[in-house]
């Protein structure tokens, strides 16, 4: 018997000082079964930070391998934004920089073991893709206050983010890193 996908309602109050999104967004994201909750919250978390109009999660799911796992696009359809979660390939990102105008990386994978990675093999463009870094810790202490219900504020403000969820509050950084190592 195959296992199914787990279903949280995460209902998010966002405020995006450092961008000047604010949004009430009502999210159902399914938890594949081969997918870590830190995984998740990563994703979660890319898509709250990188809001815009026309942004949706893969309808493909996570294991899509040409589609991103978020993506921006306008009311015609063409892509405009190619998100990205976790530690993909040099190949994967050079893909997306040619399909999207923009490209960003959302991991908590090590910074060094990234760079280490893309600095391997060409990738389209790479000064102009946006990794951002989110501390493990962070993911982990948030992993235990997330249930298949949850209401959460999230604040970014100057790199700094701040998850509400009831009475716990819990702070985390934010870093945005150059893709290859200078």
């Amino acid at each position: 018997m195959a296992l199914t996908a787990t279903l949280f309602h995460l209902q998010v109050t966002l405020s995006d000082v450092d961008r000047g999104v604010y949004e009430a967004l009502d999210l159902r994201v399914a938890q594949h079964p081969s997918e870590s909750m830190r995984y998740m919250l990563t994703r979660l978390l890319a898509y709250c930070l990188s809001y815009a109009e026309g942004i949706a999660f893969s309808k493909a799911g996570i294991a899509s391998t040409d589609d991103p796992p978020i993506c921006v696009r306008d009311p015609t359809g063409l892509l405009l934004a190619w998100i990205d979660v976790g530690s993909p390939s040099a190949e994967r990102l050079h893909r997306a920089a040619k399909a999207a105008r923009q490209v960003a990386l959302y991991s908590c994978t090590p910074l060094a073991q990234l760079q280490r990675e893309f600095g391997s093999r060409p990738i389209h463009h790479s000064d102009s893709i946006e990794l951002w870094h989110l501390e493990p810790a962070f993911l982990d202490a948030l992993a235990p206050h997330i249930d298949r219900n949850t209401k959460l504020e999230l604040v970014r403000n100057e790199g700094q983010l701040y998850v509400t969820i009831g009475d716990n509050v819990l702070e985390g950084t934010l870093t945005r890193a150059p893709l290859l190592a200078t």
